[in-house]
Parts: structure tokens; sequence; C-alpha cells
């Protein structure tokens, strides 16, 4: 198996428990201070992560230009993408709309590497596109 599979299962379960937290969390603080909370958590946490790669080694740690402006527009998406979430919920929105507000995320992201970064394209990632596709579609029903 390869290594990335695995990053990518603990991202999975972290990213889906992440919105449990985030539904329990809107029902007692508005979208800003709770939002504040989370990105300031998440900062704490990746520090603590830094200070344990200088201390248990290896640290491999860089940065640049390019990668700081996309890293400063990553952290925009992710803040104004956590204040959306709790906004969701506290309209009212389920937990189970979550599936498909992520797979409408998906669908960007198949897209922007095929067109962006000239991914090779498959039937897997075509059907994926359209079971998001028809996500979207079932939950604007709901």
């Amino acid at each position: 198996m390869n290594a990335w599979i695995v990053y990518a299962v603990a991202a999975a379960i972290l990213y889906g428990v992440h919105q449990v937290f985030t539904k329990l969390a809107s029902s007692g603080a508005s979208e800003g201070l709770g939002g504040l909370i989370v990105e300031a958590t998440a900062t704490a946490t990746i520090g603590v992560y830094l200070l344990w790669l200088r201390w248990a080694g290896p640290w491999e740690q860089h940065l640049n230009g390019h990668g700081a402006v996309y890293s400063l527009a990553t952290g925009i998406c992710v803040g104004a993408g956590t204040i959306a979430f709790f906004l969701l919920f506290q309209a009212g929105g389920p937990l189970s709309a979550v599936p498909a507000v992520l797979a409408l995320g998906s669908a960007i992201m198949v897209a922007a590497g095929i067109v962006l970064f000239r991914e090779s394209w498959s039937w897997q990632q075509a059907l994926g596109v359209i079971l998001s596709i028809a996500a979207i579609l079932l939950l604007k029903r709901a």
C-alpha cells in the first residue's frame, strides 16, 4: 500500500470527526468565536508538531514566497469554510448535508487536478464526479 493512502485515510477520519465536533459546537458557540477557537487550536496543534519535529528530528521544513502565498490563500479558505460550516449548522442544516457539501469540493479538486495539474483522468474519477453532482442535486431536493 502506498504511504499516501494511510495519510488520506487519517485525513478523512479527522475531517469527518471535525464536522461532527463543529455541529456540536455550533449550538453553543457563534461562528466567529467558535471558528476562532477551532483555528487557534489548529494552529497550536501544528505548533506542537513543529516543536516535536525540531526536538525528535528530522527537521526538513522549508518555505519560499510561492509556498507562503498559497499557504495564506489556503488559510483564508479554511477560515471562511469553518465560518460557513458554523453558519450552516446554526441555520438548522443537518450533519448529513456535509457529505454533499464535501462532494462539491471533491468535484472541484478533481477538475483542478485534471485542468491545472495535468493529472490523469480515470473512469473512477468520472464516476466520483457524477456521484458528487447527484449528491448535490439530492441535497437540493431535501
